[in-house]
This record gives C-alpha cells, structure tokens and sequence, in this order.
C-alpha cells in the first residue's frame, strides 16, 4: 500500500516538474523572442542600408523567434529602392542598371541560433524560404561595362564592422510572381512571368569570398527554374512558348526545353504584315558558358556554344510581294542578325535534326509550292555583333548536311561577311542522287513544269553573292529527263498538262541527259542573276540555282525566249483561229437571215 502511495507521488512530482520545465521555456522563450525582435530588425535594416549604399531599405511587419525550434519567421517583409539616392546617382552616371523592389509575406530562416548573431557576429542560417515573393525588376542600360566605375568596397568590407561573416545554406524562392520593365528599347517592354522558382545555394560573404569569381553574388550555384511560360511578340503576330527553362550559374549552362513560335492565320498574318511567316518547334536548346551577370547588368550576350537540338522551320513566303517594293534585306542571315539589336558573341552554335520547308505562293498558278530540307544538321561558327570581335573576324562560317525533299543528300557551305555594307556572302556544296520526281511538289506550282522522269546524279554548285546580285557556277548531271509543261485549267481550278508545249520541249528544247552520251563532256552553265529588292534570302538562293540548272537541261536563255516567243505566237494564232471561227459564224448566220427575209417576201 505504501508502495502505491509512493509511486502516485512521485507521478505528480514528476508531472509538476515537467509542467514547470515547459512554462519556464516557453517563458523564456517568449522574453527571448521580445528582446531579439528589436535587435533583429535593427541588424537586419542595418545591414540591407550599409552594402547597397543606401540605395535600399528594408522592413517588415513582426519577427517571431522559436528557440526550440531555431528558426525565425519574418512577416511582410518589403525591400526597396531610395529613388532620391537612385537619381542622385544616376546625374553621376553610377546608379545601376537594374533596380529591384520585393514583397515577402512570410520568410522563415532555419536552423539559426540568434547568440551566435549577438556574441560572434556571425550570421549563420541552413535555410531560408521566402513565401510568396512578388518581385518587380526595372532596367535602364545607365552605363555600360566600358564605363562603370568599379565598387570602392567589397559587401563583406562593408559590413565587416557589424558582422564577421554570413553564411546561408540554401535559400528557396517558390512561385514567384516576377515583373520585369525593360526600358533600354524604343519602347517599354514589359515581361510577367509565374511558376517561376529560384533556389541558391552556399551563400558566403566572407574576407575569403569576396574575390572569389567562381561564385555569383556571393552563392556558389544559383538556380532559376520557369515552367509552361507564354507570350505573344509586341506586334500581335506571333506568339511563343517554353515549357521548361532552367538556367545553373555554376554550370553557367541555360536549358529550354519545349520551344514553339506559333503566328496567327496566314489570311490575317498577311493582311497585318508583308513580312515572310515562320513557324518553329524546337525539343531543346542549350547555352554553355553563359555570362549570365554580363547579360543581366549590360544586355552583352556571351556564350561558347548554343545547340538547338530536334526541331522544324516552316517559312511561308509573303504573297503580298509582287505589290511590295519594299527591300526584303532584313531576310538575309547576316542583316536579320543585327537588327536583332543585341551584342552577342558566341562561338559555335550546333544544329541537330532539323527541318526546314520554305513555301511559296505562286501567283500564276494559284498555288503554294514547297521545298524541304529534311534532317538538317550542321554548325554555325562565329555568330557576333560584337564590334571587338568583328575586329578580329567579320565572317560567319555555316556547314550543314541535309536532305533535300527527304531524298538527296545535300552538302552546303555559306559564309557571310558581317560588315560590308553590301551584305556579300558566298555558299558552295554538292547534291547527291536523287529521283527528281521527289521535286515535283516545288517545280509544279512554281514553275508550272512536271518531271515526268530523271536521275540527278549530282549537282555542283559555287555561288558569290551580295544584296543584288550572284554570279558563280552550276553544274548538275542526270539521266532520263522528260517534263510536262502545264497550264491552269480554269474550269476545274488545278493544273492541266499542255500536250503541245511538252512534246515540243520533250522533242526540241529538253537535254534529256547530261552529259549527251556517256564519256562526253557534261554541259555547265556560268551565271549571273540580279535580284530583285522585294526579293526576300531562300527565294534569291533557289531562283539563282535554277538559273543554272536551266541552260544545264537545255533551257537557256536564247532557248527559252525562243520558247516563249513560240507559245505566245501558238496563242495568239489560237485566238486568231477563234476570232476567224467566230467570223465565219456571224457570216453564216448573216447569210441565213437574208435568206430567210428573202424567202418572206417571196411569199408576200
């Protein structure tokens, strides 16, 4: 019995010791969490005003600090921008090109012991999380890297008389709301993006870190992660979409993934617009060695590599042209790149299974025809608008291999001049065999011919160009040509063999191989072909090749307008024939009125 009671009693001992243990914590606690409060928001204020020079303020609502937890949470917290301080400095031509304002509603930092900040001066926390960051970014290129002055005071010098050092573990910035302003332009342009997250890890300010460049404002890898991001370009016409972006400041690697450019239908896109159309899809691109702080601070693009893996170009010939006389210079590669109106430098930009159609629409037959390159991979060397690397290499190399309309196998090299005035350029390379009927979804509508048979068995070209002409030398050998001229047949709104015209170029005008006879001496054709200024790049490109594959199967110049002057004599004595019939009608019919009045009075 003495035993029970003893046991009971020591139960409540227990107990009562227990509940006065917990209420002097949570005591303690409480008094802890109202006296470092005040010391919190002081250092915190402090800290945030002396290494951005006064240029930013920091406050928050309250401070809750649990000590058996070892975290601190931070309610509606705000940072920003002195604009007095900010014009100030810009009249100087120091303040900064990118000016941040941030919301926080809730930040918690973890594992952190509030004496270590009081006795060591040494702020350390593992994790910080920010709850609902709203961050608005606005950009004005106020100086340049050639003219920005260089900061007087490392951060860890100043805030080196208040604290040894900061060091954080991880800081985690989940679906952010982010507003950017870009003000550098002809006009504002605005960007919102969501879903996007930010993660940075090891962040040290220390008297060791502060020259060290391997890290990126202090952290030793800075992640930026946006998903399933759309926008439409400025002008209304296009819109496009990422479905994954990730950029590694450690890695200094940018990954996109799920690319599309999608403009609107054609019938309004060329009401709006006498530019050509495009369409693109693209599985991934990747930039290595991207300067991402050069970007961000100068819009100076700097990358060793880009490759664009897995994707499809569709280009759409403007129809609005032949009314048009505007130049269509900006479609050539090396004109387009500038009026990209950026300054980048990369190195190699890598192509892998591509595929490109260009369209055009033919008025005369009514039709669009296609030509395709399928496959396509190659390399692009010395990609720059950058005066300095112009300096030392104005040219563009570009090698591709591809497969033109699926089938020949197509070797091409282009290299452009990228600072003369006249925009020259040059591009060789062969086609491989190939069974031309393959051809017939271009050559149909667009030059109202059919190919009812041939082999190519390879096709030389070495072409010099620039914004108004293209001379060089084609050569193309093949066997077994035979082609149908064709006509539009109005009736049935398609095209219709021309019987006459095609047995007359079967008979008299086609070279059906070529050479003419084996171990001859193959026909070439020297070329030179002026362009049009409403000419746009890929149409001056084929239309130059096909002026010298012509006079190769026999249509050349004085050929063809001998052609020509012939079926338009053939249509003209085709319509004389009609008027004469139609003559000899009326006079049938005139003849058999009179006789009729004849026969009337007769019997009157």
């Amino acid at each position: 019995m003495a035993f029970k009671y003893t046991k009971r009693k020591w139960h409540k001992i227990t107990v009562v010791i227990s509940i006065v243990s917990v209420s002097l914590i949570l005591i303690l606690g409480f008094l802890i969490n109202l006296y470092w409060s005040p010391i919190l928001a002081y250092k915190v204020k402090e800290v945030v005003f002396k290494s951005s020079d006064s240029l930013y303020t920091a406050d928050f609502s309250s401070a809750e600090l649990h000590v058996l937890r070892g975290t601190i949470v931070i309610f509606n917290i705000t940072l920003k921008p002195d604009t007095a301080v900010y014009n100030r400095r810009k009249k100087q031509h120091l303040a900064p090109n990118n000016l941040v304002e941030l919301h926080v509603k809730r930040l918690t930092l973890s594992h952190i012991h509030p004496f270590k900040l009081y006795f060591q001066n040494k702020l350390e926390i593992g994790e910080i999380v920010l709850n609902e960051p709203v961050v608005n970014i606005s950009y004005q290129l106020n100086h340049t890297r050639d003219t920005v002055l260089k900061p007087t005071q490392t951060a860890w010098q100043k805030i080196s008389k208040n604290l040894r050092s900061i060091h954080i573990g991880t800081i985690l910035l989940g679906d952010v709301k982010l507003k950017y302003e870009d003000y550098s332009g002809n006009k504002l342009a605005i960007s919102e993006l969501k879903e996007l997250n930010l993660t940075a890890n090891d962040l040290l300010i220390d008297s060791a870190t502060q020259t060290d460049t391997s890290r990126l404002l202090y952290c030793k890898d800075i992640i930026a992660e946006l998903n399933n991001y759309t926008a439409r370009s400025p002008n209304g016409l296009y819109t496009y979409k990422f479905n994954h972006v990730k950029l590694s400041t450690q890695k200094s690697q940018l990954n996109v993934e799920g690319i599309t450019l999608k403009p609107i239908n054609a019938a309004g896109f060329f009401v709006k617009s006498h530019r050509d159309r495009f369409t693109m899809r693209l599985d991934s691109l990747q930039l290595n060695k991207f300067d991402y702080l050069n970007y961000h601070k100068y819009r100076i693009l700097t990358a060793s590599s880009l490759i664009l893996n897995k994707g499809t170009l569709e280009i759409f010939g403007n129809p609005n042209h032949p009314n048009d006389k505007k130049d269509k210079i900006t479609s050539f590669p090396n004109v387009g790149l500038f009026k990209i109106n950026a300054d980048m430098k990369i190195d190699t930009v890598l192509v892998s299974q591509t595929n490109v159609f260009y369209t055009e629409y033919n008025e005369k037959s009514k039709e669009p025809g296609t030509i395709s390159f399928n496959n396509t991979s190659g390399h692009f060397l010395n990609v720059t608008t950058n005066q300095a690397a112009l300096q030392k290499n104005n040219n563009c190399a570009i090698q591709l291999t591809s497969y033109f309309m699926n089938r020949g196998k197509l070797n091409v090299e282009f290299t452009f001049n990228l600072t003369d005035k006249n925009n020259s350029f040059s591009y060789k390379g062969s086609l491989g065999q190939m069974d031309l009927q393959f051809i017939n979804p271009a050559v149909k509508p667009l030059a109202m011919i059919k190919i009812n048979s041939g082999i190519v068995k390879q096709l030389d070209f070495d072409i010099q160009a620039n914004n108004t002409a293209a001379k060089g030398k084609v050569g193309v050998l093949y066997n077994d040509l035979k082609v149908s001229i064709l006509k539009v047949d109005t009736t049935f709104n398609n095209l219709k063999n021309r019987p006459i015209a095609s047995l007359f170029a079967n008979l008299f005008i086609v070279k059906h191989d070529n050479p003419d006879k084996e171990g001859g001496r193959p026909r070439s054709a020297s070329i030179y072909y002026t362009r049009a200024s409403e000419t746009p790049f890929f149409k001056f490109i084929w239309q130059t090749l096909l002026s010298g594959i012509k006079p190769c199967a026999g249509l050349d110049k004085k050929t063809q307008d001998a052609t020509v002057a012939l079926i338009n004599q053939q249509a003209i004595n085709k319509q004389n024939r009609k008027i004469k019939k139609e003559q000899r009608i009326e006079r049938r019919a005139a003849r058999r009125e009179r006789k009729a009045e004849k026969n009337l009075q007769k019997s009157e």
